[in-house]
């Protein structure tokens, strides 16, 4: 496949979009009204429009994703993508919400490069994510990013590092966080009606298996390279088929979930909602395990070295049992099976917790017993219970750190990376969390970061 040279610099700035020529960055004083007044919601970029931002984008009539109630609170005036159909339903999209024509671009740094949008919404595939947030934070924009956060510990430690000197609001979109079941199981841990919390069991679900995907020429409409981006250059792979949202296997939209290169498979897409919420449950966002043990860790293609040798089959882990020990004896569990949700484990009782329910003899003795009023509001940060993007809003208005900022995140998404790497390598790996470094193991320590391709490092 022949290669296409990275997008430099003023090729970006070339491409300033639409954003130049496009008269909706001009109406500052004719924005939609909801949020605040008119004159002060925050413009905002989309930058990836795949299903999570919003599913219609991707050519399916679904009401899926973010972006119709984000656009409640701030204004949409650019969107951005690889794919130039994604982009052109998006803007569509954008037009049908404001009347306005929405800014379009392929690189997403023509969008940083504007001092007239305000924050970026993050939607594209994982290993994009940090990159994209570090360098809007270094361009003076707040950030909404979806989860996983990252792709590597390693830049988990950049993007705290950015955050903390920047000053930037960056909320994570674990959206659990600000849910009532989950805001209420907290603050049941929290008022000491389990007693003692040792242990939490995340139940994740596994990663799909894939025939084997021919290398295929990649669609006219998908700028490869460019959305290969930071990551090792690769083929074009894809098969046609009665499979997921995309009827197809491929290394491309939706189903980079499945691929180490680009993502970490459930370990990082499931397991960052639910290992974020024991870790918060367990009172560990400022600290890490000590050690993590794939018990059981299975699969789909073989590995050497911590790497897949079969580059045509998804490769991230389909079974798994990992246990993550915590100083005091605590412990996260992160499995495959039993169904989907966080069991926490007391001294003195138990609760299970999901999106769709919360059971346990301490959430009956509620009935007679209630938490003390404000109890939620304290496990929120002190602030009033809402909406996981109005509290992003809100937060970036009055300055303040969101219920899902960038430092707690790190530290559970490490657990989940750490995880993947012990999966990966097939071995027990211990952790200095101070330090963050692996201990004694210089190959699991190399795959705490990665390499980025050249033209594509993060620009400081």
């Amino acid at each position: 496949m022949p290669k296409t040279a990275p997008i430099n610099r003023r090729n970006a700035l070339k491409s300033t979009l639409a954003l130049a020529s496009s008269g909706i960055l001009l109406h500052r004083g004719q924005r939609a009204s909801g949020f605040n007044a008119a004159n002060e919601r925050p413009r905002v970029a989309a930058i990836g429009t795949g299903s999570r931002w919003f599913q219609k984008a991707t050519g399916l009539d679904r009401p899926y994703g973010s972006a119709p109630d984000f656009r409640k609170f701030g204004d949409y005036v650019a969107v951005c993508d690889a794919d130039s159909s994604r982009l052109d339903r998006a803007a569509e999209i954008v037009k049908e919400w404001t009347g306005h024509a929405a800014a379009k671009a392929s690189d997403y740094r023509a969008i940083l490069d504007d001092d007239q949008i305000d924050m970026v919404h993050i939607s594209t595939p994982d290993h994009w994510h940090a990159k994209i947030a570090i360098e809007a934070m270094l361009a003076g924009k707040d950030v909404y990013c979806e989860k996983p956060m990252t792709l590597t510990i390693d830049e988990g430690k950049r993007m705290s590092d950015v955050c903390r000197k920047t000053g930037r609001i960056v909320q994570i979109g674990t959206q659990q966080r600000s849910n009532q079941n989950f805001l209420k199981a907290i603050a049941l841990i929290r008022a000491g009606r389990l007693g003692e919390i040792k242990k939490a069991i995340c139940s994740i679900g596994g990663s799909p298996t894939s025939p084997e995907i021919p290398v295929a020429k990649v669609p006219a409409h998908l700028d490869w390279n460019q959305w290969q981006g930071p990551v090792v250059e690769t083929q074009f792979r894809y098969l046609a088929g009665n499979h997921g949202e995309t009827q197809s296997w491929s290394r491309c939209h939706y189903e980079f979930r499945w691929w180490y290169e680009y993502s970490g498979g459930k370990l990082t897409d499931w397991g960052a909602h639910h290992v974020d919420i024991a870790t918060w449950g367990l009172g560990l966002t400022d600290t890490g395990p000590e050690l993590v043990d794939p018990v059981v860790a299975k699969h789909p293609v073989e590995f050497k070295d911590g790497y897949p040798v079969d580059t045509s089959r998804y490769n991230t882990a389909t079974e798994f049992l990992i246990r993550a020990l915590f100083a005091g004896g605590k412990e996260i569990e992160i499995r495959h099976d039993q169904g989907n949700g966080i069991l926490f484990e007391g001294t003195e009782g138990r609760i299970f917790v999901n999106r769709g329910k919360l059971t346990g003899k301490p959430v009956e003795d509620l009935d007679t017993d209630p938490l003390p009023d404000g109890a939620m509001e304290a496990v929120y940060k002190g602030r009033p219970l809402c909406d996981h993007f109005r509290n992003f809003f809100e937060a970036a208005r009055e300055r303040v750190e969101p219920i899902s900022d960038v430092r707690s995140h790190h530290r559970a998404l490490s657990t989940c990376h750490l995880a993947g790497i012990a999966a990966r390598l097939g071995r027990r790996v211990r952790w200095n969390s101070t330090a963050e470094t692996i201990i004694d193991d210089a190959q699991a320590q190399a795959l705490v970061a990665r390499d980025y391709r050249k033209g594509f490092e993060i620009e400081m």
